[in-house]
């Protein structure tokens, strides 16, 4: 799938406004799926062995939640050159940190992916089978910028659940991935901030933990509701927080989508209803 041109001839990016991704990525719920990644990416052992090892997770955990929020915006809305250098500055440092396997990152790669999905699409998101499949085909384009071969990385919903299915035998909630878990429940913050850790923080924690699927929370060893009773509440999540009006959301550091909206027009707004037109805004001029 290609990418649709904006106003001037703009770079649209690497997805660009006719993309699933492009519509998706601004979503509030996407902090909540990014949590449920680090949740299931730490189920793997070898590859939470190399982020405890290699990386200050316990030290700068909210540099590096931010540090990845940065990537995502900027290979989702920043201009081509952007995206490819964002990639080449993970691929390095990938190298340096000796973090680099090809299955490593495919692991970590497919549970961002599915936990992007499964998150939007549970809080309200209107997302059909095809455009899911559609999302899941486009982050092959961010794979590849961290080091895969598009080629080997899954591009549907089904190719994506047959890899889980693969790899579910190797995963295990060992010390790491344990100390992972005390540590997004109540990561360490000054005293002022102790109240809004336990009003804020816990809440959207425990929400990703309980998103998990059901053999995730079997290997934690701790409890979940029902999937119903989750998705609810991921629904009204969702809905509460879409109601603070998005340019205020999109203020935030470093202000990725107003950039992008600024340099390819007011029409490329991203929106979750803007989903249902996308097959329009493709059979449109400007298709690549």
């Amino acid at each position: 799938m290609g990418t649709a041109t904006g106003e001037g001839g703009a770079d649209p990016g690497l997805f660009g406004p006719g993309s699933v991704t492009w519509q998706l990525h601004g979503d509030p719920m996407m902090w909540v799926a990014g949590v449920r990644a680090l949740y299931l990416q730490a189920l793997h052992p070898d590859a939470v062995r190399g982020v405890m090892i290699n990386s200050s997770f316990l030290d700068d955990a909210w540099g590096r939640l931010m540090r990845t929020a940065g990537f995502v915006g900027t290979i989702t809305y920043g201009t081509t050159g952007a995206a490819e250098k964002a990639g080449a500055r993970v691929r390095r440092i990938h190298r340096l940190l000796g973090v680099d396997d090809p299955e490593l990152l495919l692991w970590v790669h497919c549970a961002e992916v599915d936990s992007y999905l499964d998150v939007l699409r549970r809080s309200g998101i209107p997302l059909d089978a095809a455009h899911a499949d559609r999302y899941v085909d486009e982050q092959r384009r961010s794979a590849r910028l961290v080091g895969l071969d598009p080629a080997g990385v899954p591009g549907s919903t089904a190719a994506l659940a047959a890899y889980f299915d693969r790899t579910r035998p190797r995963l295990a909630a060992g010390d790491d991935a344990r100390t992972v878990d005390a540590f997004l429940r109540r990561p360490p913050v000054p005293a002022p901030l102790v109240p809004a850790r336990a009003l804020l923080w816990r809440r959207a924690a425990d929400l990703a933990y309980h998103s998990l699927p059901p053999h995730a929370h079997a290997l934690y060893g701790r409890p979940a509701p029902s999937a119903g009773t989750v998705t609810r509440r991921l629904t009204a999540t969702g809905n509460l927080l879409r109601c603070v009006p998005s340019r205020v959301r999109w203020q935030l550091p470093p202000r990725h989508v107003l950039r992008a909206v600024a340099r390819l027009g007011p029409d490329t707004r991203p929106a979750p209803y803007n989903i249902r037109t996308l097959d329009a805004i493709l059979d449109g001029p400007g298709r690549a």
